[in-house]
């Protein structure tokens, strides 16, 4: 299994996580931003994205000092000084989230007071990863084309596997 708390294995991955890869290490987004534990969770890392995906990148983020992440990734110059920052409340915790676009590449950006290791979008990966590996290339391909019906990740796998609530059901895993 790859270690996806790491980049390293976009580097071999298919033409997405290629780009993904280079794109990241060019910009050296996660060496500069090393200090909030950054993890790329979502679609692209264990390869169910559609066009379009983005990349979901995640952060360990004291609230009490947004501000100074904002800073930072300012100062790396990743994001325009006008990009809409969005505070929803998941599961009782203030979370954030932008997004913006980065030479061509969507990106999402995730910050919660939380190790990312911990974060449920990290975990959600790591339990789709195991049930594709387990179920094979016709279920990720099943899965992909839900994605293309505008059915977001989570609710895919819920329709596949008969979960009642995926985003609960899959951190079971």
């Amino acid at each position: 299994m790859p270690d996806f708390t790491k980049i390293d294995y976009l580097r071999n991955g298919n033409e997405r996580q290629k780009k993904a890869y280079e794109l990241l290490t060019k910009h050296r987004f996660f060496e500069k931003l090393k200090e909030y534990s950054p993890i790329l969770a979502g679609t692209v890392p264990i390869e169910i994205d559609i066009a379009g995906s983005d990349l979901d990148i995640i952060f360990e983020v004291d609230l009490r000092f947004e501000e100074d992440f904002l800073d930072d990734l300012m100062f790396s110059r990743f994001i325009p000084h006008d990009v809409d920052v969005e505070y929803p409340i998941i599961n009782g915790e203030k979370c954030m989230t932008l997004n913006f676009v980065l030479d061509g590449f969507p990106i999402e950006i995730f910050g919660q007071n939380k190790p990312t290791i911990q974060q449920n979008a990290y975990l959600h990966m790591m339990a789709e990863y195991k049930i594709l590996q387990e179920k094979g290339e016709e279920f990720k391909q099943k899965i992909i084309e839900l994605k293309k019906q505008g059915i977001k990740t989570e609710p895919a796998f819920g329709l596949l596997l008969g979960l009642e609530n995926p985003y609960e059901d899959l951190l079971k895993y």
